[in-house]
């Protein structure tokens, strides 16, 4: 068989050839068969035409090259199958990482069979066999050929399209334009605490390797732009242009963008260009500043190639600020341009999200607020500005669909509300987001955060893939459809899709840490050593982050160790998780008494955060009328912790209680 791979997927690729000729299989690899002086193109055109199956590896990378010597193996590989008969299995993609097929750049006889998930290269033996056994007759029906990829339990099918939390303190519900917002909305309810901390841009060695394997040639990053204004309040606004900017371009198919959180992280930092890149891994950094007078603008950019500090593209633009949306469009044209990216065929100019530049500048505003909020009254202040631009402008799509995720933020975060009267209202705002613009990607993830936290997994499912399909490039987008994968017991396609948003926002302690999170979707998986790796990973982005050290204590619980869980739960810097970690520690170690003492502070101090880890606390002691008790206080409160049950590895003793599988229809999981 024939082994086609881009050049930065060796590694993965050498994983499979591995695997495949432990098992006796004869595997063509390109780094281990292809001998000097041969004459290439010859050599592979002959392997390809006698090779009994096609192996292509699509990943991330080969999205990223619209140009690469893989794409003519793909050629050849499509052109012998015009010879062939229909009943022949032939051709079999593989893919390593979050990419699905249906946007894949990828030729057309690639999407009439199954593809395969082989996250990172990891071969398992069924699939090695299903290989033997296709490579040892003379033919295959495509019944057979679909069989080769994993069974829908192992490899759920990933979103239709390509592919974070926050709490108080932490400038997280950030991304581009509302679509951050949204995610974090909505992950932080599925999950994190009250307060998170600062992130912190410097990153071990160990958090990146979690990212993808190599630098994309058409990568970028968008940093912060710097505010020249001789007003030093409209920080907000060069903010708001670099984000953007940042919305256009990770809009773009083929182009892979670094989400806000990670590429904003270096804000006031004196980094090099060079070091930052290395850190995103990307290949391209757009960096400017911005300079506003009155209704007067200058927006300097530059484009430099990381590499060797080539400055690829540089302009200049001085307009009214009425033009502000023109000049977006032309610096984001001109990046494309300068990264020989293609655009969509039939790509039309996008249309002025408002007319009132009054209420533009309200809506940035609003956003750098919500951004860096740490404390509810910040998200107030925000949601408030959203409003006062929609009374400018009620037609303003883009406001419509902040205001409703940022209402949903306001009801998760802070418990502001009650549920009965600000879900409905955020609802209402991502409806009228939806008719003023169908084809809006914000509106989409809006109306995707409001479903999730109605709990309605699979129309929310269905809004985020409509979203990606409008914004392929949404690392939050990523992160809430991790969510819901995990809700529908879709493991293996969660890991896929969190190791996809750690790609396009690796710094972010968020996306290792939480509920979305890489360190979840291993515990899901039941992948605990990985799962403790990824949470300690979240530390090291975040030392002061809360639920730290609790999460690591928990995987250390499923680990059955619980004097390391206690050590951890004694660092966690939450005081309500720190004494509730402490009573589950304590228990699993045997120590009654004072477990019983830290649960009984728990409940008189924590009422309305902690129902969940207490449910837990009486599962593992098999005293399951407590349990349902509390799981039920926690379905009462719409308690972000709830989808958790049905994959929680310390929640395993109450499967077989006739209650959980009721449990499971009130929160529209399936059983």
């Amino acid at each position: 068989m024939f082994l086609s791979h881009a050049s930065q997927d060796a590694e993965a690729a050498a994983r499979i050839c591995s695997a495949l000729r432990s098992a006796g299989i004869e595997v063509w690899f390109d780094r281990s068969d292809l001998r000097g002086g041969d004459a290439r193109d010859r050599q592979i055109r002959e392997r390809i035409h006698d090779c009994r199956l096609f192996i292509a590896v699509i990943s991330a990378n080969t999205e990223a090259r619209s140009e690469g010597y893989f794409r003519r193996e793909w050629k050849f590989a499509v052109d012998r199958t015009h010879d062939m008969s229909e009943r022949v299995a032939f051709i079999v993609p593989v893919v390593i990482d979050g990419t699905a097929d249906a946007r894949a750049d990828v030729p057309e006889a690639f999407r009439s069979v199954q593809w395969t998930q082989l996250p990172g290269g990891e071969t398992p033996p069924d699939f090695v066999a299903r290989i033997k056994g296709l490579t040892t007759r003379e033919s295959a029906s495509k019944a057979v050929q679909e069989s080769v990829g994993l069974t829908a339990a192992a490899a759920p099918p990933l979103p239709v399209v390509k592919p974070q939390q926050m709490k108080g303190a932490w400038p997280v519900i950030v991304a581009v334009l509302l679509a951050a917002a949204l995610a974090y909305i909505i992950t932080d309810k599925l999950w994190i605490s009250r307060h998170a901390p600062t992130s912190q841009s410097g990153m071990s060695p160990a958090a990146v390797t979690a990212t993808t394997a190599g630098v994309a040639e058409k990568s970028i990053a968008v940093l912060p732009f710097v505010n020249m204004s001789p007003d030093k309040d409209q920080e907000y606004f060069a903010d708001g242009l670099a984000e953007e900017l940042l919305d256009l371009l990770a809009k773009t198919p083929g182009l892979h963008v670094i989400a806000r959180t990670s590429s904003f992280s270096f804000k006031g930092k004196s980094e090099d260009i060079p070091t930052i890149a290395a850190k995103l891994k990307v290949a391209n950094i757009l960096e400017g500043s911005v300079r506003k007078s009155g209704n007067r603008l200058r927006v300097t950019t530059q484009l430099v190639r990381a590499a060797d500090g080539e400055h690829l593209w540089s302009e200049t633009y001085d307009r009214e600020l009425k033009d502000i949306f023109k000049v977006q469009d032309e610096i984001a044209g001109a990046v494309i341009k300068a990264l020989k990216v293609s655009l969509l065929e039939g790509e039309t100019p996008r249309a002025t999200p408002t007319s009132s530049t009054e209420a533009y500048t309200l809506y940035l505003q609003a956003l750098a607020i919500a951004a860096n909020a740490s404390q509810q009254t910040d998200v107030s202040r925000a949601i408030d500005r959203f409003e006062q631009a929609l009374k400018l402008d009620p037609d303003f799509a883009r406001a419509w669909a902040a205001l409703a995720g940022w209402r949903v933020t306001d009801f998760e975060l802070y418990t502001s509300g009650v549920y009965e009267q600000v879900i409905p209202a955020a609802r209402y705002a991502a409806e009228q987001a939806l008719t003023l613009d169908p084809k809006l990607s914000d509106a989409h993830f809006a109306m995707s955060a409001v479903l999730t936290a109605e709990w309605n997994w699979k129309a929310a499912e269905a809004e985020i893939n409509r979203g990606l399909a409008l914004d392929p490039g949404n690392a939050d987008a990523f992160a809430v459809a991790t969510v819901v994968a995990l809700t529908q017991g879709h493991f293996n396609e969660a890991l896929q899709l969190a190791k996809r948003v750690v790609a396009l926002d690796p710094l972010s302690a968020l996306n290792y840490g939480t509920f979305a999170g890489l360190g979840g979707a291993y515990l899901a998986s039941g992948r605990l050593a990985e799962a403790e790796t990824a949470y300690r990973q979240s530390i090291n982005l975040a030392p002061t982050m809360s639920q730290g050290h609790f999460l690591v204590g928990w995987a250390l619980l499923a680990r059955h160790e619980p004097a390391a869980a206690l050590a951890e739960m004694e660092q966690e810097t939450d005081d309500r998780y720190r004494d509730v970690g402490r009573a589950l520690a304590l228990d699993a170690l045997g120590r009654k008494a004072e477990a019983d003492r830290a649960v009984a502070v728990a409940k008189s101090k924590y009422a309305g955060v902690v129902e969940y880890p207490i449910a837990v606390f009486y599962a593992n002691r098999n005293e399951l009328d407590e349990t349902f008790a509390w799981l039920d206080h926690a379905y009462k409160l719409h308690d972000g912790w709830v989808p958790w049950v049905p994959w929680d590895p310390l929640l395993k003793n109450v499967r077989a209680d006739p209650r959980y599988k009721a449990f499971l229809r009130k929160i529209n999981v399936p059983e």
